[in-house]
C-alpha cells in the first residue's frame, strides 16, 4: 500500500512539473512571422513580418489562424484557451521580372535593344515592362541610371519635345480648327502639358502635346 502511494505521489509531481513546463513554453516568433507572410502570399520573398524577437507568447497546440486586415497587416491568432491575438505589420518587398537599363541614358534618348535586359528585382511604385520588345523605340523622359526599371512613368512614345523646338499650335472651337506656328518653352513627352509661345502674337499659353511637334491649346 505504501509503495502504491509513493508511485501515485510521484506521478502527480511529474504531471504537475510537465504542466508547468507546458504553461511556460513560448511560441517561436519566426513561426508567427512565417504565418503572417503566408497569409499575404509573400512567402519566399524579401518581405518582412515585423515581430519583436523579445515577444513571449504561450505556445499554441492548434495551428495558428491568420486573417489579412490590410495590404500590409495580418491578424495572427492562437485559438487555445485562453489563447492570444496579435496584429503583425508587414514590410512588403515585391519582386518581378522587369526590363531594366544596361547603361545610363539621358532624357530624350531613344531606347534600343542593346540598352535593356530582363532582371528580377524589387518593384516600387508604378508598373514596369516585362518584355524588352515593348520599350524598344520609346523615349526616356528623364535621365535614368543603369539598372533602372522601365515603365510608363519614365518612357514615352515618340520624340521628346525640348525647349526651343518649333511646334504647331492647334486650337479648336465651334467645329473650327486653327493652326499657328509656335515655340516650346519647356520639355514634354506625349500627353504632357507644356508652355508654348505663339510666334504670331508673342502670347505665352499652356497646351498639351498631342503628337510629334503638335500642341493643343485652348481657344
Amino acid at each position: 500500500m505504501r509503495v502504491l502511494l509513493l508511485i501515485l505521489i510521484t506521478l502527480i509531481v511529474l504531471g504537475s512539473a510537465s504542466a508547468a513546463r507546458a504553461a511556460t513554453e513560448v511560441v517561436d516568433v519566426q513561426v508567427i512571422r512565417d504565418a503572417a507572410l503566408e497569409a499575404l502570399g509573400l512567402s519566399g520573398t524579401r518581405s518582412r513580418a515585423m515581430v519583436d524577437s523579445a515577444l513571449r507568447l504561450q505556445t499554441c497546440a492548434a495551428p495558428l489562424q491568420t486573417t489579412p486586415t490590410g495590404p500590409r497587416t495580418v491578424e495572427v491568432r492562437c485559438t487555445d484557451a485562453p489563447g492570444w491575438r496579435l496584429f503583425v505589420p508587414v514590410r512588403v518587398v515585391r519582386e518581378a521580372q522587369v526590363v531594366v537599363l544596361t547603361r545610363p541614358v539621358s532624357a530624350g534618348t531613344t531606347i534600343t535593344a542593346d540598352d535593356v535586359e530582363v532582371r528580377r528585382q524589387r518593384v516600387h511604385g508604378g508598373a514596369a515592362y516585362a518584355e524588352p520588345s515593348t520599350v524598344i523605340g520609346m523615349t526616356a523622359t528623364q535621365g535614368l541610371a543603369s539598372g533602372a526599371a522601365l515603365g510608363d512613368n519614365v518612357l514615352s512614345t515618340g520624340p521628346l519635345l525640348q525647349r526651343g523646338d518649333p511646334v504647331i499650335l492647334v486650337s479648336r472651337a465651334g467645329g473650327i480648327e486653327v493652326r499657328m506656328a509656335g515655340r516650346s518653352l519647356g520639355r514634354a513627352a506625349s500627353g504632357d502639358t507644356v508652355s508654348v509661345e505663339n510666334l504670331g502674337s508673342r502670347r505665352i499659353v499652356r497646351g498639351r502635346l498631342i503628337g510629334e511637334g503638335t500642341v493643343e491649346v485652348g481657344s
